[in-house]
């Protein structure tokens, strides 16, 4: 039985589970994450899913102090684009990590972050 696409439904419901997948294209090669309609290299639509393991180092952050209204209760935060092992770039929220000890290179865990319904990225300790 093959799996089915991975859609950004199916993608969030996996992070809730604790699983982050991303997509490879059939055709070329390419990994991508989260799922696109089409492969950035070649523009085939030709995705198999990949699990991957979560763990990267942060390559960039900043940390929020004057968020959106939904979250304002929140600040201050950190997003970071995180550099998985597998070679793609995910953006997330960091958790469980003090502010003044975030750096660029700093190894990083995927935790998913759950609230509600709603399921987001983020990244805790390694």
């Amino acid at each position: 039985m093959t799996e089915p696409v991975i859609t950004l439904q199916r993608f969030f419901a996996r992070a809730r589970e604790g699983r982050l997948t991303g997509v490879r294209c059939g055709k070329c090669g390419a990994l991508a994450i989260p799922p696109k309609e089409l492969c950035p290299a070649c523009y085939e639509r030709a995705w198999e899913p990949v699990p991957l393991a979560g763990e990267g180092t942060i390559a960039s952050y900043t940390v929020i102090r004057v968020a959106p209204r939904a979250y304002t209760a929140d600040v201050p935060y950190a997003v970071a684009v995180v550099k998985l092992k597998e070679g793609v770039s995910l953006l997330g929220r960091i958790v469980e990590i003090p502010l003044d000890k975030l750096a660029v290179g700093l190894p990083v865990r995927f935790r998913p972050l759950v609230k509600g319904d709603q399921t987001a990225v983020g990244f805790g300790p390694a």
